[in-house]
């Protein structure tokens, strides 16, 4: 057991330190921050036909962890930012100091503004990089069905998330991914969340079935281990389950999959690793 626990610690540094190589790869590979943000979260499109705006093609669905986003209708064309720096939601002057109404007739005449809580669900529709402002700009739109709106008014936002001067043009994807999820964490229901339970529950009865007719080989792998495993960038889903065994959740997200594990968090792009965190 001893043995077991040792290799394991060995397996987890050597995955944090080809973490920060496969960020680094990514980069020097001419993988443009904007590309890989635009990979870790899908985004959504909206239409709209004669029965109103609705959701065409459902992207990343997101859980707000900090309200005070200030949102509008989709209807309403002019949107004021809400900014967030140091680990605060910063919502536009107006709403803060008690002038919403002055503000709401500013919007539009006829509509209100919406302040988004903690806890709703929303989805991005945009992804804006701007190093020269050390910037990363979303729009959203909240979920109405996750949110149970009835009827819908797909209140939208733009979130500006502002880190300190000269950083962003060299920052890697991964801690710019921490800063956005402080203020939007990926929900555990994701769409199609059905068929990611079942090809979940399939692996954990494969794995279980395996246990069963390995017997106590199964419980003495760990302790013949030598060498800690590593995952590297490029490797093949197969390839990562060899190393780490069946992940405990799979987020299915089209051309980008997620295998999260206990202490780690894989994503693949068509099939290879293109991130670990």
């Amino acid at each position: 057991m001893r043995q077991g626990t040792l290799s394991f610690a060995g397996m987890m540094v050597a995955v944090m330190v080809l973490m920060g190589a496969s960020a680094m790869t990514a980069r020097a590979q001419g993988v443009s921050l904007q590309e890989q943000l635009n990979a870790q979260y899908k985004l959504t499109k909206m239409g709209s036909d004669s029965n109103g705006v609705s959701v065409v093609d459902a992207g990343t669905l997101l859980a707000v962890q900090k309200g005070g986003i200030l949102g509008v209708p989709w209807s309403v064309s002019n949107v004021l930012t809400t900014k967030y720096e140091n680990g605060q939601v910063k919502t536009p002057g107006a709403v803060k100091q008690g002038f919403g109404a002055a503000l709401n007739h500013y919007v539009n005449k006829e509509q209100t503004t919406h302040l988004i809580a903690s806890g709703d669900k929303v989805y991005f529709t945009g992804i804006t990089v701007t190093p020269a402002k050390d910037q990363v700009t979303v729009n959203l739109v909240e979920c109405d069905t996750c949110n149970k709106v009835d009827p819908p008014t797909y209140v939208k936002a733009i979130v500006v998330f502002q880190f300190p001067k000269g950083q962003l043009a060299t920052m890697q994807a991964g801690p710019v991914e921490d800063t956005i999820g402080q203020l939007f964490a990926m929900s555990d229901d994701q769409n199609g969340g059905g068929a990611d339970q079942n090809a979940q529950g399939g692996g954990d009865q494969q794995q279980a079935q395996g246990g069963d007719q390995g017997g106590g080989q199964a419980a003495a792998a760990p302790a013949q281990q030598a060498e800690p495993q590593q995952i590297q960038l490029g490797m093949t889903t197969d390839q990562v389950v060899a190393a780490l065994g069946q992940p405990e959740k799979i987020v299915n997200l089209g051309p980008k999959v997620l295998y999260v594990y206990k202490d780690m968090k894989v994503t693949f792009i068509n099939g290879k690793v293109a991130d670990v965190q």
